[in-house]
């Protein structure tokens, strides 16, 4: 039996952190932090006031960054890719990038770039995009991000929340 973890999943920031940061705080303590890329060389701030393990993939507007272009990991039994999304077509459908994530054989694909949030649970693949919290473009422009709960039976449940 394990304890429950809380991740917040975030995008798209683009050095507006006030919003950020603000829910931190709102949020603490949490098990993780993801980012789906567009920090625009915010990586060192965002990763300091977390708290807690931050993963940050690069956007398509942070140059001149080391991030990694994607990721692959474990959170408890679920293989995770986290990526921005700009290449694999994100803004037009996200059918690209669902086949992708079948195809590498992953649990869940985690993207940004659009700035709208997004979740589809599929028996077979979880696509998720938290939108953005400083600059949404979904209709109401309300800012959204997701939180990933993993339960104590390692089971995981995901909700867009607005700030």
């Amino acid at each position: 039996m394990e304890q429950m973890k809380k991740i917040l999943v975030v995008s798209d920031t683009h050095r507006k952190n006030e919003n950020y940061f603000a829910l931190l705080e709102r949020l603490k303590p949490l098990d993780m932090v993801i980012h789906c890329g567009d920090v625009e060389g915010s990586e060192y701030a965002i990763s300091e006031a977390a708290g807690c393990p931050v993963q940050i993939v690069l956007g398509n507007n942070d140059f001149f960054s080391a991030l990694p272009r994607e990721i692959e990991f474990e959170i408890g039994s679920y293989h995770v890719w986290v990526t921005h999304g700009h290449t694999y077509g994100v803004s037009m459908s996200s059918e690209r990038i669902k086949q992708e994530a079948r195809e590498r054989g992953v649990d869940i694909v985690m993207f940004g770039h659009t700035h709208r949030p997004y979740l589809d649970q599929a028996k077979d693949l979880i696509a998720l995009n938290p939108g953005s919290i400083s600059y949404p473009r979904q209709d109401g422009h309300r800012p959204s991000y997701i939180i990933m709960v993993l339960d104590e039976a390692g089971k995981a449940s995901f909700r867009i929340e607005y700030l």
